[in-house]
């Protein structure tokens, strides 16, 4: 198998009652912001935005007026929900219910991504996260059912798709009934090659 065109996918049921580097953005704090409200507003981690702002003794403490940077991965962002968009298009081929894109969800793929770059590995088990489920869960994700899938090597959305719809158990993952949620992560290797993550998740 071509070494640059890899997928995998693994999913599973539970029946229960660091990041792309980027440009920064400027966001000055209002009254009543804290860090968590400026991070679900630009669609970003908090631990990523004190990485951004090591001049913030405190986190907790933020004041009116203080200037924030804020990381900006829109064109990563733009190609995931691209990926997004692919996978509703053959979900309503099937007459499934859409996915909903959830930015955190998309945060933890990404982080896997990069992981595996890192590492040096294609797994569905992190040295860093352990199982994608672990790895959701240790993010605070939570789910009655979850899967994932992974790819390199596809340099854009519609190829990583086509790979994946050509795969039975990727295919089945991405239009299983089961879900309501996706993230889609994207990190690029320093030679370019893109690792590609996509989770889904039923929240409870």
């Amino acid at each position: 198998m071509n070494k640059k065109l890899i997928i995998s996918a693994v999913f599973i049921f539970f029946i229960l009652i660091v990041p792309v580097c980027a440009q920064a953005l400027t966001h000055v704090v209002q009254s009543g912001d804290s860090l968590w409200k400026i991070a679900v507003k630009y669609q970003v981690g908090v631990s990523e935005i004190i990485s951004a702002n090591p001049q913030i003794a405190n986190p907790a403490l933020i004041y009116p007026g203080q200037k924030v940077n804020v990381p900006s991965i829109a064109d990563t962002k733009a190609l995931e929900t691209e990926v997004v968009r692919l996978v509703n298009v053959e979900r309503s081929k099937q007459g499934l219910i859409l996915l909903k894109e959830n930015w955190q969800l998309s945060r933890v793929a990404r982080y896997k991504s990069q992981d595996m770059i890192n590492k040096n590995y294609f797994s569905h088990t992190s040295p860093t996260y352990g199982s994608p489920f672990n790895m959701m869960e240790s993010f605070g994700i939570k789910f009655s059912a979850a899967g994932e899938n992974i790819a390199y090597g596809q340099n854009s959305p519609q190829a990583v798709m086509v790979a994946w719809m050509n795969s039975p158990g990727h295919r089945a993952n991405i239009l299983s009934p089961a879900y309501t949620q996706i993230g889609v992560g994207l990190a690029k290797k320093s030679n370019g090659t893109c690792y590609w993550t996509q989770h889904f998740i039923k929240p409870y």
